[in-house]
This record gives C-alpha cells, sequence and structure tokens, in this order.
C-alpha cells in the first residue's frame, strides 16, 4: 500500500485529507501541523509520496519540498492561493487548489505519480 506524508497545519483540513487518502486506498504514514515538524519526517520519514500546504502558519514549505526532490520523492502543493504563492523553481509543480474533492487529489497523485 502507497503512504503518504500530509504536510497541513490547519488540522481540520489535515484530518480531511488524511480521510480521502483512506478513500482512495492510501495509507497516511505521518501528518506534520508545522514547518518544524514536517521537516524531519521530509528528511527521514518513510513515505511515498506528499500533500504539501504551501503557506505552514506564515512560512513557506519550499524548502520541506527541496528535501523531497532531493530524496526523489514525489509530492504535490494544496493551495487556497492559487499560482500567486508559487516561487519559480515550482512554477510547474502539481498543485491543486482548496478547497478540493477527493476527485482531484486522486487525479493529482495520479500526475506524480507518472
Amino acid at each position: 500500500m502507497r503512504r503518504a506524508l500530509v504536510v497541513e497545519d490547519e488540522v481540520m483540513i489535515a484530518m480531511y485529507v488524511e480521510d480521502l487518502l483512506l478513500e482512495l486506498g492510501y495509507e497516511v504514514a505521518g501528518i506534520a501541523t508545522g514547518f518544524d515538524q514536517a521537516l524531519p519526517l521530509a528528511k527521514e520519514g518513510d513515505f511515498d509520496f506528499a500533500v504539501l500546504d504551501i503557506n505552514l502558519d506564515g512560512r513557506l514549505s519550499f524548502p520541506i519540498a527541496d528535501v523531497l526532490r532531493e530524496r526523489g520523492i514525489p509530492f504535490l502543493f494544496a493551495s487556497g492561493y492559487g499560482s500567486k504563492g508559487m516561487i519559480d523553481d515550482y512554477r510547474n509543480a502539481v498543485r491543486i487548489q482548496k478547497p478540493f474533492l477527493g476527485q482531484d487529489l486522486a487525479q493529482a497523485i495520479a500526475r506524480i505519480e507518472q
């Protein structure tokens, strides 16, 4: 079973993403609700892909994405900001707009697993 890391600072949204992933047949390897919790998980966690909120209580998750990229672990961004919050290095990264449905998440995961 494929395992996911969820990085989301709003606990209710993190729980929603966890529920969606479980419904889609994935296992949730971990949930990080802040940057300082997420970075060590990104460096050492055992998971197959990650769902990253871009803005973690005022801190951007791009350094976390950098670690995942270095490890060769696919990820997608979930954001309420659209393309505005993106930096050039991640302009073409897979991104889903909040709020999203399970179908949107499934399609985004399929795109990163290609």
